[in-house]
């Protein structure tokens, strides 16, 4: 679980080094092509068989896929991989909170909410649309967690993931190729957006589906609250990307709030996930 969580915040640095010669669009269409060629081999969806009521969800889960990864790199470019992260993160919390009437609940959305509201404190240097960008992320990993229940349910092992990557690559196809056109990477930014499409989804994918043979599925959500922790510190030692104390003590909130309320769920006794609930990248999907 470790090893997933700093493999994905560690390609997801890589990656904003090509930001400069490829920029966000350039880079996220090969992370995405390198995830459908990965996903494909591990998956092998028989695609002919689905049916539509299988095919619906897919191709939601590649929508919100595409958008998920183009938003957070486009939001890493602007405002950082600490912050960024971070605001993602409210869409999996999100997600453990709504339908909840415990107390305890609400008051982690309480902590939450004003965490947030530190880190995106109004100064003359803060970027709001990296801040939009992150919250888009979010949102769309809300619905990359609910989605890939359903899609977990209508298609066995990862044939419903290796699908959606597979049509979200082919989204990217002429998006990806006109920005490569236009930016002319170098050698060395297609290497570091190559290993970032392997940090980000091929080892990630592995390990949770090998975590998930070992743990409970509530262990493992809880453990995904150190996403923010890692890109932070990541952020700082790879990228030299300091956040002021305020925003590590928000930070440190928002990952308390998600450790107690995945922690406090209901969960039936012995029970393990069939799916892998997380972004393929920072998922899990980038997963995320």
């Amino acid at each position: 679980m470790l090893a997933s969580s700093v493999s994905s915040q560690s390609g997801a640095a890589i990656a904003s080094l090509a930001f400069p010669a490829m920029g966000p669009v350039g880079v996220v269409a090969v992370r995405q092509w390198v995830a459908a060629v990965l996903l494909l081999a591990a998956g092998r969806p028989r695609l002919a068989a689905f049916t539509a009521a299988q095919w619906r969800p897919v191709l939601g889960l590649a929508v919100v896929f595409a958008a998920m990864n183009l938003a957070l790199y486009s939001a890493i470019d602007r405002i950082g991989l600490g912050l960024a992260v971070t605001l993602e993160f409210l869409g999996p919390l999100t997600v453990a909170l709504a339908g909840s009437r415990r107390r305890l609940h609400l008051g982690c959305a309480v902590v939450a909410a004003a965490a947030v509201v530190v880190l995106v404190r109004p100064e003359p240097s803060t970027d709001y649309v990296g801040i939009a960008l992150a919250l888009l992320a979010a949102v769309c990993w809300g619905c990359y967690i609910l989605l890939n229940r359903t899609v977990g349910e209508r298609l066995p092992g990862a044939q419903g993931s290796a699908a959606a990557a597979l049509v979200s690559g082919a989204l990217y196809l002429p998006i990806g190729l006109a920005a490569l056109l236009h930016h002319r990477p170098t050698p060395g930014a297609v290497g570091c957006a190559l290993a970032a499409g392997v940090l980000s989804s091929a080892v990630p994918f592995l390990s949770d589906l090998l975590a998930l043979r070992r743990v409970p599925a509530h262990f493992f959500g809880v453990f995904m609250s150190v996403s923010p922790v890692a890109a932070a510190l990541i952020g700082l030692v790879a990228l030299g990307q300091h956040l002021p104390p305020v925003s590590w003590l928000a930070v440190l909130a928002i990952v308390a709030a998600n450790t107690v309320a995945v922690g406090t769920e209901s969960h039936p006794r012995g029970h393990r996930s069939r799916t892998v609930v997380k972004h393929d990248g920072p998922a899990g999907p980038g997963g995320r």
